[in-house]
């Protein structure tokens, strides 16, 4: 099997990657990214690897030789920032994912597997789980959300124009690893917000909105469901994340600290204006995004690819916050590396 990983060198194409080339017969890897990785390295060692901007008007002109031949495509590949320029993101986001998907189906890959994300979907429930049929409509008050909504809709015309390629969508929640702990630092919090204390942290209060719960995963488990999706070609949609669900009480217990409900307007206005001002780098809309998101079910995922995470979700918070105070990272990869 020859598959394409598209946006080999960050958090998930660096589990993927591990994920891949654990197999007994382990498939031919070509890897896609603006930068090239140190191919010297695992996980990159024994990877075909191509540079492309798949944001550029000739994107899949350059695409098309590497997807030639190919069982499968997997795309990962997004920008997180600059999240000041959304016109610069959507060129890689949205417009970047259609660039890939039409290249595919030009090529005549009959499998493509895209990563979406919980932020996909519309406003929706937190006291009951929804399931891959829930609106992918987006949080309109965050960019993330909007662009993540828009790739779904073209996804949506290039599947009714080329019905002889499948294309599977996997949405999981927020997907962690402590391997990303350098990149998520500089990501959502940036050089002014200090991450040692995190190792173990000690907070007395901590001031959430009730509604802001999410799901978590760990970017192995996501692997592994992408594996199961390439080795089933199973199609369509499926949500993915671990037990817990996380909301305020979760969080606090890992930070040991007592929670107090915040108003959602008073978070979000704060952190509009610390953004501004350039304090941090997680702009209002993630707010948005996680008091308004839906808790999902992964039913689906459980029943049709045998998918089990192996990681609880408040290990993987704990993960997480070791992995941002270490800023560790995977030197290897340019958007994973300090």
């Amino acid at each position: 099997m020859r598959i394409v990983i598209v946006g080999a060198t960050g958090n998930v194409g660096t589990a993927v990657l591990r994920r891949l080339q654990s197999l007994p017969e382990r498939p031919e890897l070509v890897g896609v990214a603006r930068r090239k990785p140190d191919d010297s390295a695992p996980p990159y060692a024994g990877v075909e690897w191509h540079s492309v901007d798949i944001s550029s008007p000739t994107a899949e002109a350059q695409l098309a030789p590497v997807f030639a031949g190919a069982d499968a495509v997997v795309c990962l590949a997004w920008l997180l920032q600059p999240n000041r320029d959304e016109p610069y993101m959507w060129k890689t986001n949205v417009r970047g994912t259609e660039h890939v998907a039409e290249a595919a189906a030009a090529a005549g890959v009959p499998h493509f597997v895209y990563a979406s994300s919980v932020g996909a979907y519309s406003s929706g429930p937190k006291h009951r789980r929804v399931s891959e049929d829930w609106p992918t409509g987006g949080v309109h008050t965050s960019q993330y959300g909007r662009q993540k909504a828009a790739t779904e809709r073209a996804l949506d015309r290039i599947e009714a124009a080329h019905p002889a390629m499948l294309v599977t969508r996997i949405r999981p929640g927020l997907v962690l690893q402590a391997d990303a702990g350098a990149e998520i630092k500089r990501l959502f919090l940036g050089p002014q917000i200090p991450s040692g204390w995190m190792r173990r942290p000690r907070v007395l209060i901590l001031p959430l909105p009730t509604r802001m719960v999410s799901q978590v995963v760990h970017a192995d488990d996501v692997a592994d469901a992408f594996w199961r999706v390439l080795d089933q070609r199973a199609g369509g949609a499926f949500n993915l994340a671990a037990e817990p669900v996380i909301g305020p009480a979760e969080v606090a217990k890992v930070m040991h600290a007592k929670h107090i409900p915040f108003r959602e307007p008073v978070l979000r206005a704060i952190t509009g204006i610390t953004w501004r001002l350039h304090l941090h780098r997680t702009d209002p809309g993630w707010v948005e995004l996680a008091t308004n998101i839906p808790v999902m079910s992964t039913a689906r995922a459980r029943e049709v690819l045998g998918w089990v995470p192996q990681r609880r979700s408040l290990d993987v918070l704990r993960e997480m916050l070791t992995g941002l105070a270490d800023r560790t990272h995977v030197q290897a990869s340019p958007p994973l590396k300090r």
